[in-house]
């Protein structure tokens, strides 16, 4: 690629930072290697002292790793990326890259349900302290605040109840306060949002969902702005607790971010033909998604974001079991955890990725025990709608 040249994303998330392989291979090769050789001590201390870069170890830098963290980073306007095997590794690492015993984190109330319980109940042994509070409200944010805020953590649109959380906002308030913001995008991608260039301090991604897309790797990433952030992230975090993915789920990942422009179209067209078909059924008594106009955070979704993301979240009429006849009955969409796959899925969040969310505090949390959500998958939406409406029929026959 002309360094000089602005490319397109979809461009970029085929060539950005592609190197040439000595054998002019297509596609980079997985340097499926623990460890890379010096020919002599000299070489080994010059690595060692930073005066030569090199690899030494994959744990702390591996070419495929590099190749998929700066190709991300690319993506998401960053200028480095760290690449972890889980998203979890990646969110926990970074949480603790900005917190210590006494120290508190602001989050917002609707989170993964692994996020949630990492800050509520696991760093809470440390001494670090979680505040769960409405980020939609920036006047509630402010208020919130205290001398050991540290550090801001959000997702939107949130998951699952697809509330929209004004990026840019709330980092002047965090920033004018010396406090850092951190995005988890995984919902949105940076197809449809890149919370760096609305002031974050780090974005973060479950690769493991729409950057892979087929369900076939598990990882995660961090990406900043900040260079010397990254560096401290990687080997005072990453490297010392271990989160290390493996070179072949980079080249996964890699793999996936080829086509992640054209699938998230599909995903956003899939999902806003479910979201409108069930909102037209008797059968629903609420649906919830970004691109509905009447959508609480639809005005600011549109300002920020270039698109309305494939899930869906609503609620069935009646009492919860409808929504476990329904799930029951779908045949073409799957009951699963994960979403941004090629297959469409469902799950019923309070009985499966957020079981770590108090039941009889489900509202106040922003979702109930009737709350379904729906993945929109590749498949054609004629099929899903059809799947859909017979699952209807059998609960409410």
């Amino acid at each position: 690629m002309e360094e000089s040249r602005e490319y397109h994303f979809d461009t970029l998330a085929i060539h950005a930072a592609e190197q040439e392989d000595q054998n002019q291979a297509l596609n980079s090769p997985i340097y499926m290697t623990s460890t890379f050789t010096f020919t002599d001590l000299q070489q080994a201390e010059d690595t060692f002292s930073f005066k030569r870069r090199a690899y030494v170890y994959t744990r702390g830098g591996n070419p495929t790793i590099n190749l998929f963290e700066q190709r991300l980073a690319t993506l998401e306007n960053g200028v480095d990326s760290v690449a972890f095997s889980s998203g979890m590794a990646a969110i926990s690492s970074v949480i603790l890259s900005f917190s210590g015993a006494g120290d508190s984190v602001l989050a917002h109330r609707n989170l993964y349900g692994s996020t949630f319980g990492f800050l509520n109940h696991l760093i809470a042994k440390y001494g670090i302290n979680t505040d769960f509070i409405d980020m939609t409200d920036l006047n509630n944010v402010e208020r919130s605040i205290t001398p050991n805020t540290r550090v801001m953590f959000l997702e939107t649109p949130t998951n699952p109840a697809l509330e929209i959380i004004d990026i840019e906002g709330l980092c002047a308030i965090a920033h004018s306060k010396g406090i850092k913001v951190v995005v988890d995008n995984t919902f949105a991608t940076p197809v449809f949002q890149k919370p760096l260039d609305f002031g974050a301090d780090v974005v973060l991604h479950s690769a493991t969902k729409y950057i892979s897309g087929h369900g076939d790797v598990v990882g995660g990433v961090a990406t900043s702005k900040d260079f010397d952030y990254t560096q401290k992230l990687k080997f005072g975090y990453m490297c010392e607790l271990g989160g290390v993915i493996s070179p072949f789920s980079a080249w996964l990942l890699l793999r996936g971010m080829k086509t992640l422009g054209l699938r998230m179209e599909r995903h956003e067209r899939n999902a806003t033909a479910i979201a409108e078909f069930l909102r037209k059924r008797k059968e629903i008594e609420k649906t919830s998604f970004p691109g509905f106009e009447d959508h609480p955070g639809h005005k600011l979704a549109a300002r920020q974001m270039e698109g309305f993301g494939g899930i869906i979240s609503f609620e069935l009429c009646g009492p919860k079991e409808n929504a476990e006849k329904f799930v029951q009955g779908l045949k073409l969409i799957k009951l699963a955890v994960s979403l941004g796959d090629a297959e469409t899925l469902v799950e019923v969040p309070a009985m499966m990725t957020h079981r770590d969310y108090p039941e009889e505090e489900l509202h106040r949390f922003g979702f109930s025990s009737k709350t379904v959500r729906i993945s929109a998958g590749l498949e054609h939406h004629s099929d899903l709608l059809e799947d859909i409406e017979d699952a209807l029929e059998k609960v409410y026959k």
